[in-house]
């Protein structure tokens, strides 16, 4: 047994040194070092940080001197939203590859940014958005739940599959804020009791309409705190529904 799987290390080497990975983003060979990554480390480090001063509630952008007021109306929970990078070109395309193009495994790169996040300490469960049935099918997959199931994988942290979707919803991309606050209201149920503090994992944050719709359910069903990550946030977030 020990020399099939030194053979088959052996004809894995030759496969990438016949045929190198090429990332999803610049078409350049993945370097030995980001191994089969489908976006590379060069890649990587062009995504823009969200980084501080932020509002400590929902993770946007604040002056040291004025309050935010774009979380101002939000509900108790989420308790906190953090994002890893901007939602701008190269992390816009990569959500695209995740989402539309079929590269699922592209979540592995994004949990890279997302591992360090502020809500990922102490005992939380990871709680995936849950894909209505429809897109579902069309997809073949959730890349909500592939995000959370590979930031898991980076942090040891468990990902607890207790949302359900129990209303299809339409696409959230060209609606308003108050569009997608009444879309998405009520979408979500809880299958069972909700951990005791759960962090809701999603791809983009944009208006927090599906972040509060899932917070609600998850509290609805005893969670005691709610958090929320995504992997990018848009410039023009507003933060409010």
């Amino acid at each position: 047994m020990p020399r099939f799987a030194e053979l088959g290390s052996l004809l894995g080497r030759v496969e990438r040194l016949l045929l190198p990975a090429e990332c999803l983003l610049c078409r350049e060979p993945v370097p030995a070092a980001d191994a089969d990554a489908l976006v590379c480390g060069v890649c990587r480090s062009r995504w823009e940080r969200v980084a501080p001063p932020w509002c400590e509630r929902c993770g946007g952008p604040v002056s040291r001197e004025a309050p935010c007021v774009a979380c101002a109306g939000w509900p108790e929970a989420p308790g906190r939203v953090r994002s890893a990078v901007w939602l701008d070109d190269a992390a816009r395309r990569t959500v695209h590859h995740l989402k539309y193009d079929g590269w699922w495994r592209t979540a592995e790169s994004m949990a890279l940014a997302m591992r360090s996040l502020e809500p990922l300490t102490g005992r939380v469960s990871l709680i995936p958005i849950p894909l209505g049935s429809r897109r579902f099918r069309k997809r073949g997959y959730n890349q909500s739940e592939r995000l959370a199931a590979a930031v898991g994988r980076l942090t040891g942290i468990p990902v607890a599959d207790v949302l359900r979707r129990v209303r299809e919803t339409p696409s959230q991309t060209a609606l308003t804020p108050e569009q997608r606050a009444a879309n998405v209201s009520d979408a979500f149920r809880a299958a069972g009791p909700a951990p005791a503090h759960c962090v809701v994992v999603d791809d983009v944050f944009t208006t927090g309409a599906t972040l509060l719709a899932a917070a609600a359910a998850l509290t609805a069903a005893g969670a005691g705190q709610v958090d929320a990550i995504t992997f990018a946030r848009a410039r023009n977030a507003v933060g409010r529904d």
